[in-house]
Protein backbone atom coordinates (compact mmCIF):
# COMPACT_ATOMS: atom_id res chain seq x y z
CA UNK A 1 0.00 0.00 0.00
CA UNK A 2 1.41 3.28 -1.53
CA UNK A 3 1.85 5.83 1.59
CA UNK A 4 0.05 9.39 2.27
CA UNK A 5 0.28 12.23 -0.04
CA UNK A 6 2.30 14.68 0.27
CA UNK A 7 -0.51 17.03 0.46
CA UNK A 8 -1.82 15.19 2.67
CA UNK A 9 0.29 15.38 5.88
CA UNK A 10 0.75 19.39 4.98
CA UNK A 11 -1.99 21.44 7.08
CA UNK A 12 -4.09 22.60 4.13
CA UNK A 13 -4.58 25.92 3.66
CA UNK A 14 -8.05 27.94 5.56
CA UNK A 15 -9.59 29.42 1.80
CA UNK A 16 -12.32 32.03 1.76
CA UNK A 17 -15.08 29.06 0.49
CA UNK A 18 -14.25 27.65 4.23
CA UNK A 19 -15.06 30.93 6.23
CA UNK A 20 -17.94 31.30 4.26
CA UNK A 21 -19.14 27.70 4.61
CA UNK A 22 -18.76 28.40 8.42
CA UNK A 23 -20.97 31.50 8.23
CA UNK A 24 -23.71 29.77 5.73
CA UNK A 25 -23.01 32.77 3.18
CA UNK A 26 -21.87 33.22 -0.33
CA UNK A 27 -18.23 33.62 -0.72
CA UNK A 28 -18.60 36.76 -2.49
CA UNK A 29 -20.40 37.83 0.38
CA UNK A 30 -17.45 37.41 2.64
CA UNK A 31 -14.86 38.47 0.03
CA UNK A 32 -16.77 42.02 -0.08
CA UNK A 33 -17.07 41.86 4.33
CA UNK A 34 -13.10 41.67 4.26
CA UNK A 35 -12.67 44.30 1.96
CA UNK A 36 -14.74 46.35 3.69
CA UNK A 37 -17.39 47.30 1.03
CA UNK A 38 -20.02 49.48 1.79
CA UNK A 39 -22.72 47.63 0.96
CA UNK A 40 -22.46 45.06 3.74
CA UNK A 41 -23.63 45.44 7.30
CA UNK A 42 -20.97 46.35 9.90
CA UNK A 43 -21.84 43.39 11.55
CA UNK A 44 -21.23 41.11 8.86
CA UNK A 45 -18.05 42.53 8.37
CA UNK A 46 -17.27 42.17 12.17
CA UNK A 47 -18.39 38.55 11.90
CA UNK A 48 -16.45 37.62 8.89
CA UNK A 49 -13.41 39.39 10.27
CA UNK A 50 -14.12 36.98 14.01
CA UNK A 51 -14.65 33.68 12.16
CA UNK A 52 -11.47 34.54 9.79
CA UNK A 53 -9.60 34.72 12.88
CA UNK A 54 -10.60 31.84 14.29
CA UNK A 55 -10.09 29.84 11.03
CA UNK A 56 -7.07 31.04 10.50
CA UNK A 57 -8.19 32.64 7.41
CA UNK A 58 -5.04 34.74 5.70
CA UNK A 59 -5.82 36.03 1.89
CA UNK A 60 -2.98 35.43 -0.39
CA UNK A 61 -1.44 39.00 -0.57
CA UNK A 62 -0.07 39.29 -4.41
CA UNK A 63 -3.75 37.59 -5.47
CA UNK A 64 -5.85 39.87 -3.29
CA UNK A 65 -4.07 42.88 -4.93
CA UNK A 66 -4.66 41.53 -7.91
CA UNK A 67 -8.01 41.13 -7.53
CA UNK A 68 -9.27 44.31 -5.62
CA UNK A 69 -6.42 46.71 -6.64
CA UNK A 70 -4.85 46.71 -2.82
CA UNK A 71 -2.08 46.08 -1.31
CA UNK A 72 -3.75 46.64 1.95
CA UNK A 73 -0.73 48.83 3.17
CA UNK A 74 -0.59 52.27 4.94
CA UNK A 75 2.70 54.28 3.67
CA UNK A 76 3.66 57.24 5.97
CA UNK A 77 7.03 58.80 4.24
CA UNK A 78 9.26 60.39 6.93
CA UNK A 79 10.76 63.39 5.91
CA UNK A 80 14.45 63.35 7.94
CA UNK A 81 15.13 67.12 7.18
CA UNK A 82 12.04 67.78 9.90
CA UNK A 83 13.12 69.23 13.11
CA UNK A 84 10.54 66.37 14.60
CA UNK A 85 11.25 63.79 12.69
CA UNK A 86 13.78 61.66 14.87
CA UNK A 87 11.89 62.58 18.41
CA UNK A 88 10.83 59.91 21.22
CA UNK A 89 7.12 60.50 20.05
CA UNK A 90 8.00 58.83 16.85
CA UNK A 91 7.72 55.78 18.14
CA UNK A 92 4.82 56.24 19.69
CA UNK A 93 3.29 57.53 16.85
CA UNK A 94 4.34 54.28 14.80
CA UNK A 95 3.22 52.20 17.04
CA UNK A 96 -0.06 53.52 17.00
CA UNK A 97 -0.11 53.18 13.32
CA UNK A 98 0.88 50.21 12.66
CA UNK A 99 -1.39 48.62 15.56
CA UNK A 100 -4.26 49.98 14.52
CA UNK A 101 -3.22 48.94 10.67
CA UNK A 102 -2.63 45.24 12.26
CA UNK A 103 -6.22 44.82 13.40
CA UNK A 104 -8.04 45.28 10.29
CA UNK A 105 -5.51 43.15 8.71
CA UNK A 106 -3.56 45.94 6.79
CA UNK A 107 0.18 47.08 6.83
CA UNK A 108 2.35 49.49 7.52
CA UNK A 109 4.66 50.73 4.59
CA UNK A 110 7.51 53.17 6.18
CA UNK A 111 10.03 55.11 4.09
CA UNK A 112 12.32 58.02 4.61
CA UNK A 113 12.72 60.92 2.25
CA UNK A 114 15.95 63.29 2.78
CA UNK A 115 16.28 66.44 1.87
CA UNK A 116 14.10 67.15 -1.61
CA UNK A 117 13.21 63.59 -2.35
CA UNK A 118 9.57 63.75 -0.94
CA UNK A 119 7.48 63.73 -3.73
CA UNK A 120 9.57 61.60 -5.88
CA UNK A 121 9.38 59.05 -2.47
CA UNK A 122 5.60 58.64 -2.86
CA UNK A 123 5.54 58.80 -6.30
CA UNK A 124 8.05 55.45 -5.92
CA UNK A 125 5.86 53.71 -3.78
CA UNK A 126 2.67 55.00 -5.64
CA UNK A 127 4.23 53.32 -8.77
CA UNK A 128 5.41 50.04 -6.74
CA UNK A 129 2.01 49.42 -5.36
CA UNK A 130 3.85 49.83 -1.84
CA UNK A 131 0.69 51.35 -0.36
CA UNK A 132 -3.20 52.46 -0.53
CA UNK A 133 -2.57 55.52 0.76
CA UNK A 134 -0.97 57.76 3.15
CA UNK A 135 -0.86 59.40 6.64
CA UNK A 136 0.65 62.87 5.50
CA UNK A 137 2.12 64.30 8.60
CA UNK A 138 3.29 67.79 10.01
CA UNK A 139 0.96 69.47 6.99
CA UNK A 140 1.93 72.88 5.32
CA UNK A 141 -0.43 75.42 4.62
CA UNK A 142 0.76 75.07 0.87
CA UNK A 143 1.67 71.45 0.35
CA UNK A 144 2.65 69.33 -2.62
CA UNK A 145 2.40 66.36 -1.16
CA UNK A 146 -1.44 67.33 -0.97
CA UNK A 147 -1.15 68.69 -4.40
CA UNK A 148 0.13 65.61 -5.43
CA UNK A 149 -1.99 63.39 -4.12
CA UNK A 150 -5.23 65.06 -4.38
CA UNK A 151 -4.22 65.14 -8.23
CA UNK A 152 -3.31 61.54 -8.72
CA UNK A 153 -6.43 60.39 -6.71
CA UNK A 154 -4.51 58.79 -4.08
CA UNK A 155 -6.16 58.29 -0.80
CA UNK A 156 -4.22 60.36 2.53
CA UNK A 157 -4.99 61.61 5.76
CA UNK A 158 -3.82 64.44 7.05
CA UNK A 159 -2.42 64.62 10.79
CA UNK A 160 -2.77 68.49 10.75
CA UNK A 161 -5.16 70.16 8.29
CA UNK A 162 -4.51 72.34 4.86
CA UNK A 163 -4.73 75.61 3.57
CA UNK A 164 -7.23 74.30 1.07
CA UNK A 165 -9.30 71.66 2.76
CA UNK A 166 -10.88 70.39 -0.65
CA UNK A 167 -10.51 66.66 -0.54
CA UNK A 168 -8.74 66.47 2.60
CA UNK A 169 -9.86 64.25 5.45
CA UNK A 170 -7.81 64.54 8.50
CA UNK A 171 -6.88 63.98 12.59
CA UNK A 172 -5.53 66.89 14.31
CA UNK A 173 -5.18 68.75 17.99
CA UNK A 174 -7.58 71.47 19.06
CA UNK A 175 -3.99 73.57 18.97
CA UNK A 176 -6.08 77.09 19.19
CA UNK A 177 -8.01 75.94 22.18
CA UNK A 178 -4.13 75.35 23.95
CA UNK A 179 -3.31 78.40 23.06
CA UNK A 180 -5.68 80.29 24.12
CA UNK A 181 -5.85 78.53 27.65
CA UNK A 182 -2.01 79.26 28.00
CA UNK A 183 -2.46 82.70 27.96
CA UNK A 184 -5.85 82.42 30.20
CA UNK A 185 -3.23 80.44 32.81
CA UNK A 186 -0.49 83.22 32.79
CA UNK A 187 -3.08 85.87 33.05
CA UNK A 188 -4.41 84.60 35.71
CA UNK A 189 -1.01 84.36 37.32
CA UNK A 190 -0.55 87.88 37.29
CA UNK A 191 1.41 88.46 33.52
CA UNK A 192 0.47 91.27 31.34
CA UNK A 193 3.64 90.98 29.06
CA UNK A 194 3.26 87.81 27.14
CA UNK A 195 5.33 86.97 24.12
CA UNK A 196 4.63 84.42 21.59
CA UNK A 197 7.53 82.42 20.22
CA UNK A 198 6.57 80.10 16.96
CA UNK A 199 8.24 77.54 15.23
CA UNK A 200 8.47 77.32 10.86
CA UNK A 201 5.98 79.59 9.48
CA UNK A 202 5.15 77.23 6.54
CA UNK A 203 3.76 74.53 8.81
CA UNK A 204 -0.33 74.65 9.33
CA UNK A 205 0.61 74.15 12.89
CA UNK A 206 1.87 77.27 13.36
CA UNK A 207 -0.49 79.72 12.38
CA UNK A 208 -2.96 78.03 14.71
CA UNK A 209 -1.03 78.23 17.30
CA UNK A 210 -0.73 81.79 17.00
CA UNK A 211 -4.12 82.20 16.37
CA UNK A 212 -4.78 80.88 19.36
CA UNK A 213 -2.39 82.89 21.43
CA UNK A 214 -3.81 85.97 19.51
CA UNK A 215 -7.03 85.31 20.72
CA UNK A 216 -6.27 84.51 24.08
CA UNK A 217 -4.50 88.16 24.30
CA UNK A 218 -7.62 89.74 23.05
CA UNK A 219 -9.75 87.63 25.59
CA UNK A 220 -7.39 88.39 27.93
CA UNK A 221 -7.94 92.18 26.94
CA UNK A 222 -3.33 92.64 26.70
CA UNK A 223 -1.57 94.60 24.79
CA UNK A 224 0.39 92.77 21.95
CA UNK A 225 3.19 94.37 20.41
CA UNK A 226 4.92 93.61 17.40
CA UNK A 227 8.48 92.66 19.01
CA UNK A 228 6.14 90.23 21.10
CA UNK A 229 6.06 87.77 18.45
CA UNK A 230 8.89 86.04 16.44
CA UNK A 231 8.54 82.87 14.71
CA UNK A 232 11.43 80.28 13.17
CA UNK A 233 12.45 78.86 16.73
CA UNK A 234 12.91 74.93 15.84
CA UNK A 235 15.36 74.15 18.48
CA UNK A 236 17.15 74.51 21.93
CA UNK A 237 19.74 76.74 20.40
CA UNK A 238 17.58 79.00 18.08
CA UNK A 239 14.98 79.33 20.95
CA UNK A 240 17.77 80.51 23.24
CA UNK A 241 18.36 83.72 20.70
CA UNK A 242 15.04 84.30 20.43
CA UNK A 243 14.29 84.94 24.12
CA UNK A 244 17.37 86.08 24.50
CA UNK A 245 16.34 88.89 22.40
CA UNK A 246 13.06 88.94 23.91
CA UNK A 247 14.41 89.38 27.36
CA UNK A 248 16.57 91.91 26.11
CA UNK A 249 13.53 94.41 24.96
CA UNK A 250 13.36 97.54 26.98
CA UNK A 251 10.04 96.25 28.57
CA UNK A 252 10.96 92.40 28.50
CA UNK A 253 8.08 90.05 28.40
CA UNK A 254 7.61 88.03 31.77
CA UNK A 255 5.91 85.38 30.27
CA UNK A 256 6.07 83.23 26.94
CA UNK A 257 3.99 80.32 24.93
CA UNK A 258 5.97 78.66 22.68
CA UNK A 259 4.54 76.75 19.85
CA UNK A 260 6.87 74.05 20.18
CA UNK A 261 9.12 72.15 23.76
CA UNK A 262 12.27 71.72 22.00
CA UNK A 263 12.39 75.22 21.28
CA UNK A 264 10.56 76.56 24.68
CA UNK A 265 13.48 74.83 26.83
CA UNK A 266 16.17 76.90 25.12
CA UNK A 267 14.66 79.75 27.54
CA UNK A 268 16.78 78.23 30.68
CA UNK A 269 19.99 78.90 28.54
CA UNK A 270 18.66 82.77 27.60
CA UNK A 271 17.69 83.52 31.46
CA UNK A 272 20.40 82.01 32.95
CA UNK A 273 22.83 83.87 30.74
CA UNK A 274 20.63 87.67 32.55
CA UNK A 275 20.62 85.77 35.66
CA UNK A 276 16.80 85.05 35.83
CA UNK A 277 15.30 82.21 37.02
CA UNK A 278 12.73 80.38 35.20
CA UNK A 279 9.52 79.64 37.43
CA UNK A 280 10.02 82.69 39.43
CA UNK A 281 11.38 85.69 37.26
CA UNK A 282 9.86 84.34 34.03
CA UNK A 283 7.28 81.77 33.29
CA UNK A 284 6.53 79.56 30.15
CA UNK A 285 4.17 77.19 28.26
CA UNK A 286 5.03 74.95 25.84
CA UNK A 287 3.25 72.36 23.58
CA UNK A 288 4.25 68.57 22.49
CA UNK A 289 4.89 67.22 25.80
CA UNK A 290 8.29 65.94 25.02
CA UNK A 291 10.25 63.80 27.78
CA UNK A 292 13.14 66.30 28.23
CA UNK A 293 10.43 68.66 29.40
CA UNK A 294 10.34 66.76 32.41
CA UNK A 295 13.69 66.76 33.36
CA UNK A 296 13.83 70.65 33.34
CA UNK A 297 14.60 72.52 36.47
CA UNK A 298 12.04 73.47 36.75
CA UNK A 299 9.67 70.75 34.48
CA UNK A 300 8.37 72.43 31.46
CA UNK A 301 4.51 73.26 31.54
CA UNK A 302 3.52 72.14 28.27
CA UNK A 303 0.48 70.39 26.51
CA UNK A 304 0.64 67.10 25.92
CA UNK A 305 -0.38 65.39 23.04
CA UNK A 306 -1.20 61.54 23.16
CA UNK A 307 0.27 60.59 19.63
CA UNK A 308 0.20 56.77 19.92
CA UNK A 309 -3.81 57.52 19.80
CA UNK A 310 -3.48 59.73 17.08
CA UNK A 311 -1.84 57.02 15.32
CA UNK A 312 -4.10 54.39 15.49
CA UNK A 313 -6.97 57.59 14.61
CA UNK A 314 -5.29 58.02 11.61
CA UNK A 315 -4.81 54.71 10.39
CA UNK A 316 -8.42 54.11 11.00
CA UNK A 317 -9.34 56.74 9.10
CA UNK A 318 -7.23 55.71 6.04
CA UNK A 319 -8.58 52.16 5.52
CA UNK A 320 -11.56 54.48 5.80
CA UNK A 321 -11.10 55.81 3.18
CA UNK A 322 -9.27 53.88 0.63
CA UNK A 323 -12.53 51.50 1.41
CA UNK A 324 -14.31 55.05 -0.46
CA UNK A 325 -15.56 57.13 1.97
CA UNK A 326 -15.53 60.70 1.46
CA UNK A 327 -12.75 62.57 3.05
CA UNK A 328 -15.23 65.23 4.15
CA UNK A 329 -16.52 62.33 6.60
CA UNK A 330 -13.81 61.84 8.20
CA UNK A 331 -12.20 64.29 9.96
CA UNK A 332 -11.44 64.51 13.88
CA UNK A 333 -10.41 67.05 16.21
CA UNK A 334 -8.97 65.82 19.34
CA UNK A 335 -7.25 67.44 22.38
CA UNK A 336 -4.02 67.63 24.08
CA UNK A 337 -3.60 67.58 27.79
CA UNK A 338 -2.08 70.41 30.03
CA UNK A 339 0.89 69.31 32.20
CA UNK A 340 0.63 72.29 34.32
CA UNK A 341 4.73 72.30 36.18
CA UNK A 342 6.89 74.50 37.33
CA UNK A 343 7.55 76.70 34.37
CA UNK A 344 4.45 78.25 34.64
CA UNK A 345 4.04 79.70 37.85
CA UNK A 346 6.22 83.12 37.79
CA UNK A 347 4.64 85.93 39.62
Amino acid sequence: MSGPSRLSTQARRVTILDVAEAMGVAKGTVSRALNGHPDIAEATKRRARKVADRLGYRPLGSAQAIRTGRCRSLGLVIETAEHDAHQPFLAEFLAGLSDSAAEEGWTLTVASAPGRDTLETYRRLISDRKADGFIVPRTKLDDPRVTMLRDADIPFVLFGRHGDPDGCAWYDIDMVGAMRESVRLLARRGHRRIAFVGGGPQHTYEHLREEGFRAGMDEAGLALPDAFVRHGALDRASGAEAFGALLDLPEAPTAFVCAIDAAALGLWRAAQARGLVVGRDVAIVGYDGAPDGAHAEPPLATWAVDYEAAGRRLAALLIRRARGEAPETLREIAYARFLDRGSAVAR
